[in-house]
């Protein structure tokens, strides 16, 4: 079945207060974040995943890196799937982040062995394209329960699959066991 897999990077060093959170490089992971990634990997090694994109910022390409080494997948930067920057609104980051997901869908869609495809990015960019897709706004607003009031922690994992009458079966799969509800 196809699958798309819409993920956050892990726990970034918060403590990395001289490195700019939005502009690359970015914080790298944090010790946890690192075996985040690793609970990660094991989560999507028995998923197929073919292929998987990432933000530039060090965090996410670091998860996908972890993750690539366990599945055999490969990864490619992707630029729209930067993190959300100061002066953006919705709008802005789906314009620069939709299309790719677009095109993987249909990919995905046409032909199951182009998938599945996992996304590394961002808490703010996943809940755009969440709703993008099809979750309903008031669902993301009661899981904001994570740190910085993310409808998912660090590592977490949407997955959207095909569903009945055109709509995209849309569901939180993976949760790390060090995440922490923070609201």
């Amino acid at each position: 079945m196809s699958k798309l897999f819409l993920i956050r990077h892990a726990t970034p060093d918060w403590s990395r207060t001289d490195i700019p959170y939005f502009v690359p490089p970015g914080p790298p992971l944090s010790p946890q974040g690192l075996e985040e990634a690793q609970g990660l990997a094991a989560f999507l090694q028995p998923a197929g995943v073919q292929r998987l994109f990432t933000s530039p910022l060090e965090r996410c390409m670091h998860t996908a890196q972890i993750v690539s080494a366990v599945t055999g997948a490969p990864w490619e930067v992707a630029d729209g799937l930067h993190e959300w920057q100061p002066h953006e609104n919705k709008e802005i980051v789906l314009a620069r982040a939709l299309p790719l997901v677009q095109q993987l869908w249909q990919e995905i869609t046409a032909d199951d062995a182009a998938g599945p495809v996992a996304l590394f990015t961002h808490g703010g960019p996943i809940e755009a394209l969440l709703s993008a897709l099809g979750l309903d706004d008031a669902v993301l607003e009661r899981l904001r329960v994570y740190d910085h009031q993310n409808a998912q922690p660090p590592a977490g994992v949407w997955q959207v699959s095909p569903g009945e009458h055109q709509n995209h079966d849309i569901r939180l799969v993976y949760t790390p066991p060090t995440a922490r509800r923070v609201a």
